[in-house]
């Protein structure tokens, strides 16, 4: 190896190992990559849930992420699939009873309400759900939300949930045998908007169920909201409803598990806010999502998001972009905080080095002068010696501002010389 690369290694070759070494410990604590496709868990290809989860597959597809879009039995169906890893993200009904086996989970925040729903035949004189009893009842599906909030509070009301007349039974299927007469009630659990529902309010052999008590409800479980649904709003020209009616509202919820990127559950939350900014019947405009009503704890992205909005890059940037340097910051910034104080040490030390490729060489001269004046060695011995080192020092490269120095040092070998001459003539 060539003399000048060897000593430029001993300068740069610590610098280089150290700035080396802190990338490899930085890369032990990068985040990986956001994936380019997850999955989401809605509900059947008729529901609310299914239909948004559609609006945010195409929001996403904005940023270059696949959203897949799972049908499903409804809630409790998705919180399973969460709970197993086998989706990223679920819409899910506030208020259901779970299990907690699996992995954890966390709400980026409730979307909208979600009228429970009671539609009886005008004839049935029914006041409270306990009147219930006997009567043919659609419930809702198995592994629906719908029928693990209504058999909560048919329990409540004293009717049995295992009774054989409640039949498990929801969304389409219970609007038609509702209809057809097979049934003399149905609970469903849905937005305002949906054609179901919106098919049930204007059946005039049928009425929806004034929730009286429903602030005794929303006392006893605090996942439910009371909602007015104001006289005429549905049809004013037909005065339907005739008039103001209470109703029960648990909340939807998106809702990750732990292993969901945080890139993506800030996107999923971005895209929930344009998709839901409208409002309905029974929310402003801008008030969802927001981050109570939740059915599990809050998550630390959405608690930024409600806090502080957007992130800073994500407002300006695309979303890979912004998610590149999201990750690359962890290794830049203690990269940098450790350039700084090495910034300040390299100076000297090259100075040093430098310096010292010069310096070192006056040792051997003092030890050649001393061996002169105690007699140790022959003039002419010395000599060969001094010769040995000025060989050396002519092929001492150094940069131009410290060639004074080694003029120095040649001045001074020379000086030596002459001693050294002098002594051998004598």
């Amino acid at each position: 190896m060539h003399p000048e690369l060897k000593r430029e290694l001993k300068i740069w070759g610590p610098v280089a190992l150290l700035v080396l070494a802190a990338f490899v410990v930085a890369l032990q604590f990068i985040k990986p990559a956001p994936p380019k496709q997850v999955r989401i868990a809605s509900g059947s290809p008729q529901g609310a849930y299914y239909h948004f989860a559609q609006a945010y597959a195409r929001e996403l597809a904005k940023e270059g992420i696949t959203l897949e879009v799972i049908s499903t039995a409804g809630s409790v169906e998705n919180i399973r699939l969460l709970r197993q890893g086998k989706v990223d993200a679920a819409l899910v009904q506030g208020g259901i009873e779970d299990p907690g086996e699996g992995q954890a989970l966390y709400s980026l925040g409730s979307l909208y309400y979600e009228p429970l729903w009671l539609f009886l035949r005008r004839d049935l004189a029914v006041e409270r759900l306990g009147e219930l009893a006997g009567r043919r009842v659609a419930v809702g599906a198995e592994g629906s939300g719908t029928r693990a909030l209504v058999l909560r509070l048919l329990r409540e009301n004293g009717l049995a949930a295992d009774a054989p007349e409640l039949q498990a039974l929801g969304g389409a299927g219970a609007a038609e045998a509702l209809q057809a007469g097979r049934l003399d009630a149905a609970f469903f659990v849905a937005s305002p908007q949906a054609k179901l529902i919106q098919r049930l309010l204007a059946d005039p052999q049928l009425r929806l169920f004034d929730f009286r008590r429903g602030e005794a409800y929303a006392r006893r479980h605090h996942f439910l909201s009371t909602l007015l649904l104001p006289r005429g709003v549905v049809d004013l020209a037909r005065d339907v409803p005739a008039q103001d009616l209470h109703l029960l509202a648990p909340a939807a919820n998106l809702v990750v598990n732990e292993e969901s990127h945080p890139a993506i559950n800030q996107l999923l939350l971005q895209a929930a806010k344009r998709v839901h900014r409208e409002g309905d019947w029974f929310a402003d405009p801008g008030q969802f999502p927001q981050p109570a009503l939740l059915a599990y704890p809050l998550a630390d992205e959405a608690r930024r998001y409600y806090e502080n909005g957007p992130p800073f890059l994500q407002r300006y940037l695309p979303f890979w972009a912004a998610s590149l340097i999201d990750r690359l910051k962890v290794m830049l910034l203690p990269l940098i905080f450790m350039l700084l104080p090495l910034f300040k040490v390299m100076p000297p030390i090259y100075n040093w080095r430098m310096a010292s490729r010069i310096y070192r060489w006056y040792d051997d001269l003092a030890l050649l002068e001393q061996r002169l004046d105690r007699g140790e060695a022959e003039p002419s011995e010395l000599l060969d010696a001094l010769e040995a080192i000025d060989r050396e020092v002519r092929r001492i490269e150094v940069p131009l501002s410290y060639g004074d120095r080694l003029y120095d040092l040649r001045e001074h070998i020379a000086f030596v010389r002459e001693r050294l001459q002098a002594a051998a003539a004598a």
